[in-house]
C-alpha cells in the first residue's frame, strides 16, 4: 500500500497543466438532481463539499467533491455518469461509513443537462463520456479526479449503473439470451470481457447485471487484478477486464498506471425512491465486502 500511496503523489502532486476552480457548496440548497434527493442537513453532517471547475482542450467540467471532514484518509469513490443514480447514492452512504472523498461528474455545467450521461458542454465534436476521457494527452482531468490519491486515499473505486441485459449481438457466448444493450452482464463475454460468474447466485448476485470489474493487463493473468481472487472466492458475479491499450475508461487508466482500482455495477431501476435504494444496497453490499477482503485497514468509521 505504501508503494501504491507513492506511486500515486508522483503521478498526482504536480500542477495540472489548467488552473482548477475550487468553491464551496451549500450541499441543502445547490441546484443538481443528486443533491435534491439529500435536503435533510443531518445527512451532510461531518461532509464537506466543493465544486471543482477546470477547462481541458474541448470542454469545461465541473466535479463535485464530497469528502469526510473528520476521516479524510478512507477510499476514492467515484461516479462518473450523471445518469446513474444509485451510484451516488451508494458513494455517499460509502463515504460518511469509510471516510474518504467522493468525486462525481457534474453534466450539468451544461444548461438543461442535469443528469445526463455525458457532458455536452463542448466546443465542437460530441459529446464526451466522462468514463472515457482518461487520456495521457489530457492530464488534467485524470488530475483533477486522483488528486486525493496523493493525500492518501485509497483504493479506488467506481460506482456505475447499467441497462438490463446485454447485446448479444457483440458477445460470443450466451447469444440466445433476450436481446439488451451495452456490454454489463455477467452472460456477456468477448475477447475483452471475461466472465467468472456466481455459483450460488446467492444476493446480490442472483442479479446477471450486478457484477464486479478486476481488470488485468493482457500480459499477466487475471488474477494478478486488485482484489479478484478474493472476489472469485467469495463468489462474487466478477467480469475480469483485459487490457492492451487504454479505451480512456479509468479501470483501464488504473491498471497501466498500477494503481488498486474497483469499479461496481449494477442494474439501473430508476429514480422510485425504493427502487433507488435496492440498487444502492447491492452496490454498498460489494463495497463493504470487497473492502473487508482487500482493504482490511479501511475500516468502518461512522
Amino acid at each position: 500500500m505504501r508503494l501504491i500511496a507513492l506511486a500515486a503523489a508522483a503521478l498526482f502532486s504536480a500542477t495540472p497543466p489548467d488552473a482548477v476552480t475550487v468553491r464551496p457548496v451549500d450541499p441543502i440548497t445547490v441546484q443538481d438532481d443528486d443533491f435534491a434527493r439529500h435536503r435533510d442537513p443531518a445527512e451532510w453532517k461531518g461532509l464537506a463539499v466543493t465544486a471543482h471547475e477546470f477547462r481541458e482542450e474541448r470542454a469545461p467540467w465541473r466535479l463535485w467533491r464530497i469528502a469526510n471532514v473528520h476521516h479524510p484518509r478512507g477510499p476514492l469513490f467515484f461516479v462518473p455518469h450523471d445518469n446513474e443514480n444509485a451510484g451516488f447514492e451508494a458513494g455517499l452512504a460509502a463515504v460518511k461509513k469509510y471516510g474518504g472523498v467522493l468525486i462525481a461528474v457534474d453534466a450539468g455545467i451544461s444548461p438543461g443537462n442535469d443528469g445526463v450521461r455525458y457532458n455536452r458542454a463542448v466546443d465542437y465534436g460530441r459529446p464526451i463520456d466522462p468514463n472515457r476521457n482518461f487520456d495521457t494527452a489530457l492530464p488534467g482531468y485524470a488530475h483533477n479526479i486522483l488528486a486525493d490519491l496523493a493525500k492518501g486515499a485509497w483504493p479506488i473505486i467506481a460506482l456505475h449503473t447499467n441497462a438490463k441485459g446485454f447485446d448479444t449481438g457483440d458477445s460470443r457466448c450466451n447469444k440466445g439470451d433476450p436481446q439488451g444493450s451495452g456490454v454489463i452482464s455477467i452472460r456477456f463475454c468477448d475477447d475483452t470481457l471475461i466472465p467468472s460468474p456466481s455459483v450460488s447466485r446467492v444476493y446480490p448476485f442472483d442479479d446477471d447485471d450486478t457484477v464486479a470489474f478486476a481488470t488485468f493487463l493482457a500480459r499477466n493473468q487475471p488474477s494478478d487484478a486488485f482484489c479478484r481472487d478474493a472476489m472469485v472466492q467469495a463468489d462474487f458475479n466478477v467480469v475480469q477486464e483485459r487490457v492492451v491499450a487504454s479505451d480512456g475508461s479509468l479501470s483501464n487508466y488504473a491498471v497501466l498506471h498500477g494503481l488498486s482500482y474497483l469499479n461496481f455495477e449494477t442494474l439501473d431501476r430508476g429514480l422510485d425512491p425504493a427502487e433507488l435504494a435496492l440498487a444502492r444496497d447491492r452496490l454498498s453490499f460489494m463495497i463493504d465486502r470487497a473492502l473487508a477482503m482487500c482493504a482490511p485497514k479501511v475500516k468502518a468509521v461512522q
